[in-house]
């Protein structure tokens, strides 16, 4: 994601690719961490306590960018701005919640539907053009869901459509962000995206503040840190290299998370789970291919 500064933007596929496995792995290792501490303490303090350390990071990106925290802080769409924070801050946290009532290899076979959500969503929201064969991967995809979900099957788990939930709000959140970049930097984005987040939830955690013991503050600090690092990776990967070459390694996301959720918490992989995550990730795939093609075609 660079901005149109002048500069001819690099595109190194292979460095790119390597970033965004290594963000991947980041970003499973802090769902890990996020299931373990949301088990013992609040969900709520949790977040708070992860967005300080993300508003933070952002706060001192900001300051040594062009145009300092001045730039940063410029918007015309403060209430979008605002609105996007929020929204990111509320789908962590249900995220995260799904963790702890579902598992890691199931919330995330799940949430993994949001690229197929976001191109559904582009038409109302963005008024771009849907045209049927990414409708026919949507409807595959969401077919996927529901073999993971089974509605049909037994006594249906209720708790099944958080992540769903989680998915939406963060499809939303990335069509909004699509949105506001037509008048804002990424650089303003990110920047509201932190702080705005942060209010929010120190306003909502602190009333459920508990004591921690000395070992999961350390893993506190790692879930900070991990948080920040994921982030650079991927901004880092999207200054190297095109969006549509490398994000359909984003899915390896899905592994890490399956790999950790069954050596560490000891879930087992349903065979449900396997064919409707590879119909998602089938179907998300020919969402990006189906999209590169239309840009290279323009």
């Amino acid at each position: 994601m660079t901005q149109a500064t002048g500069r001819v933007q690099q595109n190194n596929i292979p460095a790119g690719i390597a970033l965004m496995l290594a963000a991947t792995v980041v970003f499973a290792l802090q769902d890990g961490i996020s299931r373990h501490l949301a088990s013992s303490y609040n969900t709520y303090m949790v977040v708070m306590i992860r967005y300080w350390f993300f508003a933070a990071f952002v706060i001192a990106l900001a300051a040594r960018s062009r145009g300092g925290l001045r730039a940063a802080t410029r918007t015309a769409q403060p209430g979008l701005q605002i609105f996007r924070g929020l929204l990111l801050a509320g789908e962590i946290c249900v995220a995260v919640f799904g963790f702890t009532v579902l598992g890691l290899i199931e919330s995330m076979a799940v949430f993994i539907c949001y690229p197929l959500l976001v191109a559904a969503l582009s038409g109302p929201v963005l008024g771009e053009k849907v045209g049927w064969r990414r409708w026919a991967a949507i409807g595959v995809g969401l077919v996927g869901v529901l073999i993971i979900l089974q509605p049909g099957m037994g006594v249906f788990n209720p708790w099944a459509v958080v992540p769903l939930i989680s998915a939406l709000m963060f499809a939303l959140y990335g069509l909004l962000t699509r949105y506001a970049a037509r008048q804002d930097s990424t650089g303003t984005s990110f920047f509201w995206t932190g702080v705005s987040g942060a209010v929010a939830m120190t306003a909502v955690g602190l009333w459920f503040w508990e004591p921690m013991s000395a070992a999961d503050w350390r893993w506190m600090a790692l879930l900070c840190v991990s948080g920040a690092t994921g982030h650079w990776l991927l901004i880092k990967c999207y200054e190297m290299a095109e969006a549509s070459a490398v994000q359909p390694f984003a899915y390896f996301h899905l592994m890490w998370t399956a790999i950790l959720g069954i050596t560490v918490f000891g879930e087992t992989l349903r065979s449900a789970v396997i064919i409707g995550a590879a119909l998602i990730v089938a179907a998300g795939l020919f969402t990006l291919w189906r999209e590169r093609a239309q840009s290279r075609s323009r």
